[in-house]
């Protein structure tokens, strides 16, 4: 349940592959869910799918999981920006609320003695990656203000495919429409940011996967 509720689609293969069942069992699974009135459908050739405004019960951590997360967060607050760094607190917070009160007394102490020490000048400053994440998931162009490693200025409208991080820093993947090519930008060198909330012109970008193969 928490699986197929966690994501839009999900083959049977990919079930199977997960839990390391058969599809026999995985079909099995599905009709015994079904059965117990969890409204579980299916799309052909997308998958598994959990009916819309079906949800689960409340969610239940383990003080491990919960201690992968304060990690999470913390290097969160270090290699991302204030537009990432606000919601990874607010989720910490809400994740937090779920946990007994022994295992909060002990997350708030593992918070307390976990930190990240950067120099000034790696810590991420522009306040853009929020709004990039938005951007890649809508399918929205980006008009942009950067400057290159020569100081040169530029405009450019693109089109956001993916963020990755190396050497660093964050970088942003994406079809530049002046240069009618992928570019590989580093957030940092945006100085101006806007969603122009127009649709992308090209429907099938090619995969974040394929270009980082080239490293």
């Amino acid at each position: 349940m928490t699986v197929l509720q966690s994501r839009k689609y999900c083959t049977g293969e990919k079930l199977a592959d997960k839990f390391g069942i058969s599809i026999r069992t995985v079909y099995r699974d599905i009709k015994a869910l079904s059965e117990i009135g969890i409204p579980v459908n299916f799309d052909v050739g997308k998958g598994y799918f959990i009916a819309q405004g079906y949800f689960l019960p409340p969610l239940s951590l383990t003080i491990e999981e919960a201690n992968a997360l304060i990690l999470l967060n913390t290097l969160a607050d270090k290699f991302t920006d204030n537009s990432i760094v606000k919601h990874s607190h607010n989720a910490l917070t809400k994740l937090k609320a779920v946990l007994r009160y022994a295992d909060k007394e002990k997350a708030d102490e593992l918070s307390s003695q976990i930190n990240v020490y950067l120099a000034e000048d790696e810590k991420q400053q522009n306040p853009w990656l929020s709004v990039i994440q938005n951007a890649i998931i809508a399918k929205t162009v980006l008009q942009i203000e950067y400057s290159n490693n020569e100081g040169k200025h530029s405009k450019r409208e693109i089109e956001p495919v993916g963020l990755i991080f190396y050497t660093n820093q964050w970088h942003l993947y994406a079809w530049c429409r002046d240069k009618k090519a992928y570019r590989d930008f580093k957030v940092k060198m945006i100085t101006r940011l806007l969603d122009t909330e127009k649709p992308h012109s090209i429907k099938k970008h090619q995969d974040l996967e394929d270009y980082v193969k080239i490293f």
